[in-house]
């Protein structure tokens, strides 16, 4: 089921998200887009914040590298009395062209979905503003 909420963010991952050789970003930056996400759903739904409890899924589907525009999305897809179910996808929209100039980029045709992820957020009942 899903409730129709949805959120979407989309940013380029920088030479400081780049934690390994070779400029690839750690995996935890995708987890961290997710929370953002969950942020904003649970605004949007609840009127607050809330509060991510865990992750039972995350799946990392193909590197991300300083330079790639990424967009996060993610969707409420069922609710509890305060709990919040999510399922999120980070995908590589933009990739960064250094064997054409230190300045190309290329559109990718089709997105590359980066990573996967499910998990829940509690938004306590007396912190819940959006009527229902």
């Amino acid at each position: 089921m899903s409730t129709g909420t949805k959120a979407v963010l989309r940013l380029r991952m920088g030479s400081h998200d780049a934690h390994y050789g070779g400029n690839l970003v750690d995996g935890a930056r995708m987890l961290g887009l997710f929370g953002d996400v969950a942020t904003e759903l649970c605004i949007r739904s609840d009127g607050d914040e809330g509060l991510f409890r865990a992750y039972d899924s995350v799946e990392f589907l193909a590197p991300v590298y300083a330079g790639d525009f990424i967009e996060a999305e993610g969707e409420i897809i069922s609710e509890g009395n305060t709990s919040r179910k999510m399922r999120f996808e980070a995908r590589k929209v933009i990739k960064p062209r250094p064997d054409v100039n230190d300045s190309a980029a290329d559109v990718l045709p089709e997105a590359v979905v980066v990573c996967r992820a499910s998990g829940t957020c509690v938004v306590p009942k007396d912190k819940q503003r959006v009527k229902r």
